[in-house]
Parts: C-alpha cells; structure tokens; sequence
C-alpha cells in the first residue's frame, strides 16, 4: 500500500490490506458511520491477522538448512492480541513447530486453552519422526486455527484441517498463502514429484564469461555476491558440479558463513577420475561426499575413494552418468534440493533433461573477452532464439557492484534440433513437465 493511501474507500466500499495480496471488501450498511466503523473492524483484523503470520514466516526461516526433507515451519500462540508462545521447526527429527510453540507458551507460564495460533503450513496429523500436531492442538484446548499453506503430503492434506474442525476447533485458511507457498517451494516440489529441487547458479562477466581464456576465475564477482552463494549452500541439502570443475578449480564446496551448515557435496565423474589428492576426497570423511560414476569404472579406484569416506553411486551402464537416474537416486536418499554450480556441461545436461526448477546468475560488471573464454552453457544448444529457456518470475537485485537475476525455468529444451514443450514453469506443476531422458553428455 503506497504511504499516503488510505486503507479504504468509502465511495467504492473498498479497502486494501498491506500484506502479499490485496483484499479488497465491499459491505453496504444503513448510515455511512455503520460503514466506516465495520471497514475499519474488518482492516484492523485482516491486518492483525497478518502481523501474526508474518512473525510465523520470520521464524520458519530460522530453520534454513536444518529441517531438510522436511518443510520449514513457524507458529505463534496469540491471546488477547498479544503472543504467549511461539516456535519453529528447527531440526529434523526435532519437535514441529506447533509443539515448539506450546513449550515455550508453557515456560513463559501461559496456557493457551482459548487462544488461536498462527502456523504457516497445515498442522500434520499422522505419526512420524514425532506425533501428531494435530493431537497437542486438540488437547492444548485452542480455540481456532489460521494455516497459510495446505500441506501437499498425501498424509496430510487437507486432513489435518478436518481433523481440527471435527474437534470444534475453527480454522481459517490462506492467510498470508503466496508467502507461505514461497517458503516451501523445495519441500511442494520435492513430496509431489520425489525429485529434488535443482537451482542452476553461476557467476559471468557481463559478456557471458564464467573464467578467463587461461582458466582463471577468482574471483568474477565481489564479495558480497559470493557470501549470497554460501547463503545459499547453507540453505540447500546438497551442492553437485562435474569432474572438469573438480580437476580445474579443485573446489571443497563448503559453506564459509558463521554458524553454517555444509552442503553435501556430489561429484558427477564417470570414469572416476577424481584425485584422491583433492580438497573434495581429502574431507570426505567429514563432510558427506557423493561421487556419481558408470560401471565402466576402476573397481581399485572405487575401493581407494570409499576408504577416504566417499559414497560412490553407479548410474547409467554407457560411458555417461545418466543425469535422471543420479536424480531418482539422491530424491531416494531423501536429498530434497540441489544446487547445481557448474560446470558448463553439467549445466546443459540437466537443462535439456528438463532438470533444472530455478536459475541464479550472478553478473558482474566486468568485460573479459575471449573466443576460448568458457561460458555457463555448454552442449549444443538451442538452433533459434524462439527455442531458448525462457525465465518467469524474475527478480533482479543488486549485491555490492554485481547483479543477480533469478527467476523459474519456463520451457524445458527436449533435445537438438527439436521443438521445445508448450510453455510451463517447472516450479508450478514439476511433475507434470516432459524430460527427454536419451541426451546425456560427458560428465
């Protein structure tokens, strides 16, 4: 809402509501007093509503990089206007965030029969890690309930609500929903389709090169861009870039953030030709390492790897790690996102498998040139501009000198030569996006 709108409109019986959406009301009273009143009721309720959202919002986002597979999560307690407990999902295995928020409404030494309580996605009412949320609801004696997302899990949907409804316990839905659905854009991704949510990330000049002619790349961006890139690695379950990254850039992959969580870290390498000298096999043992690889391998090389604490996963049986495998695979080892850091080849293989859900790219305001300067995309690409990847829902912002420009892949590339799919953003309805499984490239 601009700073000098007012929030409702007594010609047009309309007001509007400072959150993600516009609500727009339109009521008819008996005198213009009625209307103003009843306006100004419903504003600062529809306001309040979302004041204690947002704050649930804040706190699921503390569980970043910490909650993996499971979603993030936030809830807050309110009784007569003011928070009595609140609580978020903080580690996996952990309690959720429901019952989080009732522990600490008890330790302030309230009791929340009575009250409401905020949570950002739908309560869970089956039996996992730990027990139902919809249990402690009921026997917490709430009063009613506001849930910003439905939980997309089979088990859940839909299902906790009317659980809570069947025990007198009102509920309303979709407060806050689109910010509450952007919170969890891994997790709706990962339990609907059982693949993880792969985000394409590179840094380039602003001529489109990710290195120098001569192979040196540190550093295209500044400071700031790259602490967003471990922002970022701490956020995701799992970084993976190809065997050429590895033997040229001899990467460790960690997040270097205080307090950071390191990404498991996977290396697509069809012939094993990782060093066991490198930064990547050297800290295999303590930091989760995955080496994806052919059956034409070295069974010696194999062995030497495990010993040092590598996980090693064979897939495809031609001379190429087959891309979609690998995937089915990590979503089996309840690995729910990728970030996917280069490099080119790597990059294009799982573009044209219809792989890739979101891209950053992070641009510098350098010029390098170059005819053997690499760019981000290797492969054959596209024959036409009309066949490109497209991007919706862009963002553009500024970090330091440098800008990032993200947004969701739309049209998914089938292979060379052919016609791209009719147009479909792959973070709406993944499962339903076509992937041409026989271009597979060296990697």
């Amino acid at each position: 809402m601009p700073a000098m709108q007012t929030p409702w409109n007594l010609d047009s019986g309309a007001f509007y509501i400072p959150s993600s959406s516009t609500f727009v009301y339109s009521v008819y009273a008996s005198s213009p007093n009625d209307f103003g009143l009843f306006l100004f009721d419903a504003y600062r309720s529809v306001a309040m509503e979302s004041k204690f959202m947002l704050r649930a919002l804040e706190l699921a986002k503390q569980g970043g990089g910490n909650v993996s597979p499971n979603p993030l999560v936030g809830a807050v307690i309110v009784k007569d206007g003011r928070i009595i407990g609140e609580g978020f999902h903080e580690t996996y295995g952990g309690l959720h965030a429901e019952r989080n928020a009732l522990l600490d409404c008890r330790t302030r030494g309230e009791s929340a029969a009575g009250a409401d309580i905020y949570v950002t996605l739908e309560p869970c009412c089956h039996h996992g890690k730990q027990p139902p949320c919809t249990d402690a609801l009921i026997e917490a004696g709430l009063r009613r309930v506001y849930v910003g997302s439905r939980d997309p899990n089979p088990l859940v949907s839909g299902k906790g609500i009317a659980i809570l409804r069947s025990h007198g316990i009102e509920v309303e839905e979709q407060i806050l929903r689109e910010a509450c659905d952007a919170m969890n854009v891994i997790f709706f991704h990962y339990i609907r389709t059982g693949l993880p949510f792969v985000l394409l990330k590179y840094a380039m000049s602003l001529d489109g090169k990710i290195a120098c002619s001569n192979g040196a790349s540190r550093w295209i961006t500044g400071e700031q861009a790259r602490r967003h890139v471990h922002e970022t690695r701490n956020r995701y379950a799992s970084i993976m870039v190809g065997i050429n990254t590895v033997l040229a850039d001899d990467p460790s992959l960690s997040c270097r953030i205080p307090g950071g969580r390191n990404p498991i870290r996977i290396v697509c390498d069809s012939g094993l030709r990782i060093p066991l000298h490198s930064a990547l096999v050297q800290s295999a043992s303590d930091i989760r390492t995955i080496i994806a690889c052919c059956e034409a391998h070295s069974a010696e090389k194999r062995s030497a790897l495990e010993q040092r604490g590598c996980e090693i996963l064979v897939c495809g049986k031609a001379a190429q790690v087959d891309l979609a495998e690998l995937f089915r695979r990590l979503g089996e080892k309840q690995i729910d996102s990728v970030l996917l850091e280069g490099g080119a080849t790597l990059a294009w293989s799982a573009l044209s498998l219809g792989l890739v859900n979101r891209v950053h790219a992070y641009i510098a305001p350098k010029l390098i040139g170059g005819v053997a300067a690499p760019s981000p995309l290797g492969g054959c690409g596209v024959k036409n501009p009309s066949d490109a990847f497209r991007l919706v829902k862009e963002k553009l912002s500024t970090l330091g000198s440098d800008l990032l420009l993200e947004g969701d892949l739309e049209v998914p590339f089938l292979s060379c030569g052919q016609d791209p799919t009719a147009s479909q953003s792959r973070t709406e309805s993944p499962s339903k996006r076509p992937a041409n499984h026989s271009r597979k490239e060296v990697i």
